[in-house]
């Protein structure tokens, strides 16, 4: 039995998907440090490290593997080279051939194994690359039209929604919120690259000055631009709008205060202080969605897909929340919609939440290998 490999690469986090060849997902391995700050090497060496384990734990090798696909933050080319990616800060990532990376380092381990045969000891082991946002696209896609089976277990396990499925779903967009912003899309049952693997950077759209509800939060300035939608619909954008707003009058008492730590780690508290009917983390959640709704208008403009799905951390949000927050989303979709698009409804959140780029990444392995 052939095993595939999907592995997503965050700016915060890492994690490796492993099935077989009928796309029958065997394990998702727990999130691990993508330890970015420290360079390529420490990741790579991880990410390699955590395969090994997770085969060595079902009872398979390197040498079982068919193919293994690699999902990162972008910009990139198709042959998986970064090109300054905002997300991994380590001046090391600018121009990282990581796919390259990875396959040598995989060759390498496989040459270890006690059942090494002609095939790994050819160096025929191969890894592909996809961007992170088409990756999420792609998983997404996959569970909706059950392309691939995903055990009760692990989707208990990691809260992946399993149901009929969409067989007359031809296209999607998602948009997955982590870090940064990621974004991708599937039409026709292809996930779309590009003609250079760079499509998707939905993230990077300029959004009007009216969704920013103060004059600082458009001036975080992510990759070479302000006012974008990750610079307002990310954990980075949170971090920069938490500490300003914690600076206001109407803020001083805040709870927060007392949180020893980096305002990153204030941030990451904002979505259980939500769930707490906490006014603060709701005002950042509907300032979020708000900004997302528009932004999501846009990408209708031009795709007009299907479906539209938010995918990534907010998937997490408490039931209330995440119910307020795609209420929010749509209000300012059709707010601001031209007559003609009012008529769309399908946004949802997805199915797979944080693990649609993982499972993408595998699905990409499995099919480009065919």
């Amino acid at each position: 039995m052939g095993i595939y490999i999907g592995v997503d690469v965050g700016g915060t986090t890492s994690t490796v998907c492993v099935g077989d060849e009928n796309g029958k997902l065997i394990e998702i391995t727990p999130q691990f440090p993508t330890r970015s700050d420290e360079g390529p090497s420490a990741t790579i060496a991880d990410i390699a490290a955590e395969i090994i384990r997770v085969l060595g734990s079902n009872g398979k090798q390197l040498s079982d593997v068919g193919m293994v696909t690699i999902a990162t933050p972008g910009p990139a080319t198709c042959e998986g080279v970064l090109l300054a990616t905002p997300n991994l800060k380590h001046p090391e990532w600018n121009n990282c051939p990581v796919r390259e990376l990875l396959e040598k380092k995989l060759r390498e381990e496989a040459r270890k194994d006690d059942r090494v045969d002609a095939k790994i000891d050819g160096g025929e082991l191969s890894v592909r690359y996809l961007g992170d946002g088409q990756a999420a696209a792609l998983g997404e896609f996959a569970v909706r039209r059950g392309d691939i089976t995903v055990a009760s277990e692990i989707a208990s396990r990691w809260n992946i929604t399993v149901q009929a499925p969409e067989t007359e779903l031809n296209s999607l967009f998602m948009v997955a919120v982590g870090t940064g912003l990621g974004g991708g899309e599937v039409r026709n049952r292809e996930v779309v690259r590009g003609s250079e693997g760079r499509a998707g950077h939905a993230g990077h759209l300029m959004l009007p000055v009216d969704v920013f509800r103060y004059k600082q939060d458009q001036e975080l300035q992510v990759g070479n631009a302000f006012s974008t939608v990750e610079s307002a619909v990310s954990l980075t954008a949170l971090t920069h709008q938490l500490a300003y707003r914690l600076k206001l009058d109407q803020w001083k008492d805040h709870s927060l205060h007392a949180i020893n730590g980096t305002a990153k780690d204030r941030a990451k508290r904002l979505r259980e202080l939500a769930a707490d009917g906490d006014a603060l983390a709701l005002e950042l959640f509907d300032d979020q969605a708000t900004a997302l709704g528009v932004a999501l208008l846009m990408i209708q403009y031009i795709g007009d897909y299907d479906e539209l799905v938010i995918g990534g951390g907010v998937c997490d949000l408490a039931p209330a929340v995440r119910d307020r927050y795609l209420s929010k989303v749509k209000e300012a979709f059709f707010r601001r919609a031209l007559d003609g698009f009012r008529s769309f409804t399908a946004m949802s959140f997805s199915h797979c939440g944080d693990q649609a780029s993982v499972i993408g990444a595998y699905v990409d392995a499995i099919v480009k290998d065919a």
